[in-house]
């Protein structure tokens, strides 16, 4: 059995054919949307309504972690558009959707990531693309377990829950072969983001599951650039399976 996981897609809908070629199945644990690209400025939804220039303002307030002056400026650049700024962002996303969702092979399993607009997913859903949250399903004789979403931040990206909401999920899958989870467990190595030089949240309930089930792997994303892609916990392995953004290209699970 051959799985091709992939996660942090935000916007590669033209990479998605060829990272799902040769799978049996494909798997994707969140962050479809490109909301604004730290690396070409000019990328993105906020790239396409306020310019490079705008965005690296706002890219560099929020990595000098001052989130305060970087949802200000943000205020003063939507309050210089006409419109209403949720109509222009849904209808941004949409279009994203609609290409990545046309994308998915079948069969395909998904979870939210922390930027996602869960409400959404439902007008883009079809046939072999199945939404997996707080669920389980069997996919070549091994129990996978999805948990979507992030934690709170000062980033108050769209898909944020509470610590206990998200426990209560991860309780919810029960024992598992595969956790697949948006977010990495809270271990400083995972959650370490060498470019963005800071930690982001990781899952505590994550890490005591690993403690009290042992799955085989579990695969994650959300932290683009980590200090460490890979470790064990006991005889779990922890893998984040990598920004597809950035690389076009899958974690591969055989077994």
């Amino acid at each position: 059995m051959r799985v091709h996981v992939v996660s942090d897609v935000h916007g590669r809908a033209d990479a998605i054919a060829d990272a799902a070629a040769g799978a049996d199945a494909f798997i994707c644990l969140g962050d479809l949307i490109l909301f604004m690209d730290y690396h070409d400025h000019g990328r993105g939804i906020m790239g396409d309504l306020f310019g490079a220039e705008a965005v690296g303002e706002m890219i560099r307030l929020r990595t000098e972690q001052r989130f305060g002056e970087a949802r200000e400026w943000s205020r003063k650049l939507w309050a210089s558009l006409d419109g209403d700024r949720a109509e222009i962002v849904e209808t941004a996303i949409r279009r994203q959707y609609e290409a990545l969702f046309a994308a998915f092979p079948t069969p395909t399993y998904l979870t939210y990531g922390n930027v996602d607009h869960p409400h959404l997913y439902k007008d883009y859903l079809r046939d072999g693309v199945t939404l997996l949250d707080g669920q389980t399903a069997e996919i070549g004789g091994l129990r996978f377990g999805f948990v979507g979403g992030g934690l709170r931040t000062p980033m108050r990206t769209p898909y944020e829950i509470d610590d206990e909401e998200y426990a209560a999920k991860v309780a919810a899958v029960g024992e598992v072969d595969v956790l697949c989870c948006h977010i990495p467990p809270h271990v400083p190595e995972l959650v370490y983001d060498v470019e963005a030089r800071r930690f982001e949240r990781g899952s505590v309930a994550t890490l005591e599951a690993i403690h009290a089930i042992s799955p085989r792997y579990v695969l994650f994303g959300h932290v683009h650039q980590p200090l460490t892609s890979e470790l064990l916990i006991g005889r779990t392995r922890c893998v984040n399976v990598g920004h597809f953004n950035a690389r076009g290209t899958p974690y591969v699970l055989e077994w």
